[in-house]
């Protein structure tokens, strides 16, 4: 975004601190672990997670190291943590460049970032000066060669001048009508860089949301006004014409279809174009499992018949996948879980997956394991493309404390999106069950119909910081065996909310209720009644600890439940997290909660971020315990708790 001053220049500096402390939950027996600098290389399934500098730096050609020290005396903590993040001279002075002009390369590049960091904190006026052995960057050679002992001193001096605010806001061209209040541009508001180009990037959407695809920023004029430390802004837009759809063309295909790929978008030709829509098309491409990669983009131009061509690339993924997952509680034991995944069968992404699971691993004994496997087959676009039909069939062999159970289940049903926060489902499901719980031996044939409907506008679906997720779940069933018909009915909800600007501290909370009508407990299969306690549930207290317990003390389940659950997520690190949390739940025989034996548990957790979904490891004690609950409870696995 350049910056036109009256007055004087806008100079240059850098900075970056690097704390390094990595916590490792193992797949399968998750461990925890903390990085030194002097611990050797490790690597989990090709992903390298710490490892020595001197591996790092051992093909680097003609090394020179040297050391940075950042004088920045009119920055605040804030600013002066935001510069030291900008700067890769800082960030990797553990590590040396190759040789003077590495150095040389590596100290301008440094002025650049933090140029861009000062306009990104609206400060318009700040002046860095690098030296380089006491000499001025600007008044090196370009081939200067910095000899004598190493490390080479590197002074980064950083005066960061006053805070601008935005002065005169003016909207040109087809923009002219629009009030730049709407878009963040406001005398005396934030003058920042991301805080004009996002008005920018609204400005151009609001157009395009009129169905004028060619919309664009055509000028821009940014003036520094020093004597009043304000940014005058004007800004030049070109709408263009409305105008529909048009041939929707597909790159990169190879075993993916290519004719289905298209008519997965949906974008059907001569209808009025909205970027919605295209965002909508990349998502659900993105949703098939089968790329790596989406970008749909409007061409540049209006084709013969006043339509925009729209050209979708795309790149594949491997069709096979094989996912290995393993957590650990010390309440539950150890759970081993696999799949095994084609993702495109026949070649309009069909996917057939193949499940197993092992679970109890240390707390049941070798007989009393728990087993289930299954095969699920999806078939995406079948009544439109944001449809999807499902068939799957699994077998269950399990001996939780409430029951033992061996059951055999087939279903098939249908799923749609809404949009792109609403899906719901239906489904047929045969379950054939025999089980031995504190109400003897039962054989069961349940027939149901489970209804389900999603509603989900969180931000990053495996770390939420902002948004929410409800969920209504309702399961008319019939045991055609025993002639009894009820219907199980759930909620569920969770929230989340940033407390600042970075992200560094979210609130997340659930809440869960559900109830089962209809029938009595006793005619209502054991697993399919409701309990409470364990890592998913209440922390603290053992896998269904919580709610009715027969006269041996083992659980029998209820007929209504409610949970809830407050974490405060707090980033130590860009990877490292803390998170206290605290869990309440009751389970009754009644058909609605009772909440005078609420159980509370609470404790404290450790995350470490990855691609793949936070690795956490929490603690937890239960706060009001009966006699037989445990004292604590130590969970681990990959994801968010909620």
């Amino acid at each position: 975004m350049p910056v036109h001053g009256r007055q004087t220049a806008v100079g240059c500096a850098s900075g970056g601190v690097l704390l390094q402390i990595v916590l490792l939950a193992v797949v399968c027996s998750t461990a925890l672990a903390a990085q030194s600098r002097s611990a050797a290389a490790f690597e989990l399934f090709g992903l390298k997670l710490w490892e020595l500098s001197s591996d790092e730096d051992a093909d680097i050609v003609d090394p020179l190291r040297y050391t940075v020290t950042i004088d920045a005396p009119d920055a605040d903590e804030d600013l002066a943590e935001k510069l030291e993040n900008a700067s890769a001279l800082k960030a990797d002075e553990e590590h040396p460049v190759s040789g003077s002009l590495g150095l040389l390369a590596k100290a301008r590049s440094d002025r650049e970032q933090l140029v861009a960091a000062f306009y990104a904190d609206a400060l318009y006026e700040g002046v860095v000066t690098i030296t380089i052995q006491g000499k001025p960057l600007d008044d090196l050679p370009p081939d200067a060669e910095f000899s004598g002992p190493q490390p080479i001193p590197v002074v980064i001096s950083i005066a960061a001048g006053p805070k601008f605010t935005l002065g005169n806001i003016r909207l040109k061209g087809d923009a002219a009508g629009l009030a730049s209040a709407d878009f963040g541009l406001i005398a005396g508001g934030d003058a920042s860089s991301g805080a004009v180009l996002k008005a920018e990037a609204a400005i151009v959407r609001a157009l395009k949301q009129e169905g004028r695809p060619l919309a664009k920023v055509t000028g821009r004029e940014i003036v520094a006004e020093h004597a009043g430390s304000t940014l005058d802004v004007t800004l030049t837009v070109a709408a263009g014409p409305v105008a529909g759809y048009g041939d929707t063309t597909v790159e990169g295909t190879e075993k993916v279809d290519r004719d289905f790929t298209e008519y997965m978008t949906g974008l059907k030709r001569g209808r009025q174009y909205s970027p919605d829509e295209i965002d909508d098309a990349r998502d659900r491409l993105l949703g098939l499992e089968v790329f790596n990669s989406v970008t749909v983009k409007e061409a540049d131009a209006l084709d013969a018949e006043g339509n925009i061509p729209i050209g979708v690339e795309v790149s594949e993924r491997k069709p096979h996948h094989l996912d290995l997952v393993g957590s650990l509680s010390s309440t539950d034991g150890l759970d081993l879980k696999g799949n095994w995944e084609h993702r495109n069968l026949f070649g309009p992404a069909e996917k057939l997956r193949i499940d197993g699971k092992i679970s109890g691993i240390g707390s049941n004994d070798l007989s009393q394991l728990n087993y289930s496997a299954g095969v699920m087959f999806e078939k995406p676009g079948v009544v439109g493309p944001a449809s999807k039909f499902f068939a799957g069939a699994n077998t269950v062999l399990e001996h939780p404390d409430a029951y033992d159970r061996f059951s055999v289940k087939g279903n098939t049903g249908l799923s749609y999106d809404l949009d792109r926060q609403q899906t719901v489902s239906a489904e047929v499901a045969l379950d054939y069950s025999k089980i031995t719980d504190s109400f003897g031996k039962h054989t069961f044939l349940i027939a149901s119909i489970p209804l389900r409907y999603v509603y989900d506008n969180r931000d990053n679906r495996l770390n939420p910081t902002t948004g929410f997720r409800a969920l209504a779940y309702a399961e008319p069933s019939y045991d055609i065996l025993n002639g009894a018909a009820f219907v199980k009915l759930r909620g569920e909800g969770s929230a989340y909310q940033s407390l600042d600007a970075a992200s560094k501290f979210v609130l997340a909370e659930r809440v869960a209720i559900g109830s089962i009508i209809g029938a009595g407990l006793q005619d209502v299969p054991a697993d399919r009644r409701f309990y409470s306690g364990g890592g998913g549930s209440v922390r603290g207290y053992a896998y269904q600890g919580i709610g009715p317990k027969d006269a041996d003390g083992e659980p029998i389940g209820g007929l209504s439940f409610f949970e809830t659950s407050f974490e405060m997520r707090i980033a130590i690190t860009d990877t490292i997290g803390v998170v206290p949390f605290v869990d309440a739940g009751t389970v009754s025989t009644d058909q609605f909660p009772d909440f005078s034996g609420m159980k509370v548990g609470a404790g404290v957790g450790l995350r470490y971020i990855t691609p793949f979904g936070p690795l956490r490891i929490d603690a937890a004690v239960p706060l009001n315990p009966d006699p037989d609950d445990p004292d604590f409870g130590i969970y681990a696995g990959i994801g968010q708790a909620f």
